[in-house]
């Protein structure tokens, strides 16, 4: 999935690249006159030839308005488009999560860890900490070569640094253990509490 989805986006790039390359050097060819000026011999489905030129004429657009064929054929077009840009959207933010990672025995064998295991445990720790009200924890990265994205919601009182510090020093170590990497990068997040002022009295 995630090779399938590296060459999708690679060639939607390329596609997209090339559609507003020469769409943009239709148009500044015509704004500019640049047939004309430079005697430029532009082929003859060249949409913009001079500055006055539209993609569209009236008539061309009263023409297909009248097919019977224009409106659906349009808003099935638009569907499609629609539809295939929240399937890439959805596969962005799936695509990075690790569902497994391999972990070295030390036997010669390899382990399968699943993901979610030791996201959720990393996740039950960092909640443990003294000063942590709610912790998220999502791995990124290679089978091998895992990264964490750690996202912690701390109490009014806690200080960021001890709470960073403990993190590392215990869940995060945990993880690299039972990971069996020596390195885990990872990105944390932190933001405070908010608790909804009372009246008293």
């Amino acid at each position: 999935m995630g090779a399938v989805l590296k060459a999708v986006n690679r060639v939607l790039v390329g596609v997209a690249g090339l559609v507003l390359a020469g769409g943009g050097a239709a148009v500044l060819a015509g704004s500019l006159d640049l047939r004309r000026r430079w005697g430029l011999s532009l082929p003859s489905a060249w949409p913009f030839a001079g500055p006055r030129d539209v993609l569209l004429s009236r008539a061309a657009q009263v023409k297909w308005r009248g097919e019977g064929w224009w409106w659906p054929a349009v808003i099935a077009a638009l569907a499609v488009v629609v539809l295939l840009a929240v399937w890439w959207l959805l596969a962005q933010v799936r695509r990075r999560r690790l569902r497994e990672l391999v972990v070295d025995s030390g036997d010669g064998e390899e382990a399968v860890l699943r993901g979610r295991a030791l996201e959720e445990a990393v996740c039950a720790e960092a909640e443990a900490l003294e000063g942590v009200e709610r912790a998220l924890v999502a791995l990124l990265g290679r089978r091998t070569a895992p990264e964490a994205r750690v996202g912690l919601t701390l109490a009014p009182h806690a200080s960021p640094a001890v709470a960073l510090a403990r993190l590392d020093g215990e869940a995060l170590e945990h993880a690299r253990l039972s990971a069996g990497v020596g390195r885990l990068p990872v990105e944390v997040r932190l933001r405070a509490v908010r608790h909804r002022a009372e009246r008293v009295g």
